[in-house]
């Protein structure tokens, strides 16, 4: 197995780490901490559904979750300031 195959990995609502990675991926800095923040969370749920390899449902979505996501997303972003 190749690096390459890991981005093909399926992945859940436990990964928020791996969904961080994914809308930084998608959006990149159009949306910095300030905006991340604002997000609602009925926009960001739908985002992160349309991720690829990405295996939950909208039933299994939490605000824990989805807070863990921006906080992480937060850092994402940080870390490509």
């Amino acid at each position: 197995m190749s690096f390459k195959d890991f981005d093909n990995f399926p992945f859940g609502w436990v990964e928020h780490e791996d969904i961080a990675m994914a809308l930084y991926d998608r959006f990149g800095d159009e949306f910095g901490q300030d905006k991340i923040y604002r997000i609602r969370f009925t926009e960001l749920l739908q985002w992160i559904l349309e991720i690829p390899n990405f295996t939950g449902d909208k039933e299994s979505s939490t605000e824990e979750h989805l807070e863990q996501i921006q906080a992480k997303w937060v850092y994402e972003w940080r870390d490509n300031q």
